[in-house]
């Protein structure tokens, strides 16, 4: 119901109605975004996604030892792929996992490599010697998330079969037992 207006009253001045809209306007615009943020896409365009059971196209990248790892080293082998980052703090308990993984993975068929999503190395570097951590690394995420995944989530976790087809590709932290499962895998 409006409150009817009287034609003796002077009309209000647009700044004066802008003022008073502003701050609702800013509101609804943020209540807006924020209802919608669950559907923000956190990949990039749909026709560049790798699709699961497509054959995984490795890159050719450099490590932090300036070895190389692309298709030869992945060759019949399982490959397990983390992106991950050294402020992530489910990353570090996730990486854990994948360390633990790798020690016990020794002499099997199965390839680990992670993809280190920070820009300088030195600080790879600190952050693996600090957590005693001697999985394979490389900065290189471009090539990587195109290879595999362009999700931003991290930690990521990702499978490849010894065929060299994408397996799963897993969201956030993962449990020791589910990490420790692929052992079976090599």
């Amino acid at each position: 119901m409006s409150t009817p207006v009287s034609p003796a009253s002077p009309p209000l001045a647009p700044t004066a109605l802008a003022a008073g809209t502003a701050p609702r306007r800013r509101l609804l615009r943020t209540a807006a975004l924020v209802a919608l943020y669950p559907l923000y896409p956190l990949t990039g365009p749909a026709s560049a996604q790798p699709q699961q059971g497509q054959a995984v196209v490795w890159p050719d990248v450099t490590l932090l030892d300036d070895t190389r790892w692309g298709s030869a080293q992945a060759q019949g082998k399982h490959v397990i792929v983390v992106f991950w980052s050294t402020t992530c703090p489910f990353c570090l308990r996730h990486n854990a996992h994948i360390e633990k993984l790798r020690r016990a993975a020794t002499g099997r068929a199965l390839a680990i490599i992670t993809v280190a999503r920070d820009k300088d190395p030195a600080t790879v570097k600190a952050y693996l010697a600090r957590h005693g951590y001697g999985f394979q690394v490389t900065m290189a995420q471009d090539a990587m998330a195109a290879a595999l995944s362009t999700r931003k989530v991290i930690p990521l976790t990702i499978t490849v079969d010894r065929q060299g087809r994408l397996g799963q590709v897993i969201p956030g932290e993962m449990f020791e037992d589910d990490v420790m499962e692929w052992l079976r895998l090599g």
